[in-house]
């Protein structure tokens, strides 16, 4: 079962396809969000989280503090679950300074050339068998999206090659959990 781990709506269960998505392992998101605390990156993010699925990462991070997310799933019954899965966590949510989350039915690369919002904390889960090519393109249009300071965390199977970053993000940290490794990126600030 998928389960929301902590934050307001911690133990809060997740809808999950029952088909077409592959959802992040309890281990998998316990670690990441570990990292995401020590970093200090949550609390008021704008988070985005690609390839959505049951929305269970930027639901994490709302419920972790997050203050604006948008989940984008272009399966239809995916983007379905994210939206039952949305209002239950917004009804676990505080009366005061609840999030701010909105589920967008479309193509990754079309939002992201349509979206004008920055964002601070960018979640990357597609199916391991998304070509390297396309997500190489999702990359380089997200860099111009995200603000200083942003985090961009992708999930790959652990045969996958190393992401093409492009010019504008570069890796930071790689860490693997058994068939899943877990990319770590930056924007890179342009020269003084």
């Amino acid at each position: 079962m998928t389960r929301i781990v902590a934050g307001f709506a911690g133990s809060l269960p997740l809808a999950v396809p029952k088909t077409g998505t592959r959802p992040t392992s309890d281990r998998v998101r316990e670690a990441i969000f570990s990292a995401l605390d020590a970093r200090d990156i949550i609390r008021g993010a704008r988070v985005l989280d690609l390839y959505a699925g049951s929305g269970g990462l930027g639901l994490e991070a709302a419920s972790r503090g997050a203050r604006i997310v948008t989940l984008v799933e272009n399966n239809f019954g995916a983007a379905q679950m994210c939206r039952k899965n949305t209002e239950a966590v917004l009804r676990a949510a505080p009366g005061r300074g609840a999030p701010r989350i909105k589920v967008s039915s479309q193509a990754v690369q079309s939002f992201l050339a349509a979206t004008g919002e920055g964002f601070d904390l960018v979640f990357i889960d597609p199916p391991y068998d998304l070509a390297e090519t396309e997500l190489g393109h999702n990359l380089a249009a997200l860099a111009p999206l995200l603000d200083p300071g942003a985090l961009v965390i992708v999930e790959r199977s652990s045969r996958s090659p190393e992401p093409v970053w492009g010019a504008g993000l570069a890796s930071d940290r790689r860490k693997d959990y058994g068939d899943t490794t877990v990319w770590y990126a930056s924007p890179v600030l342009p020269a003084a």
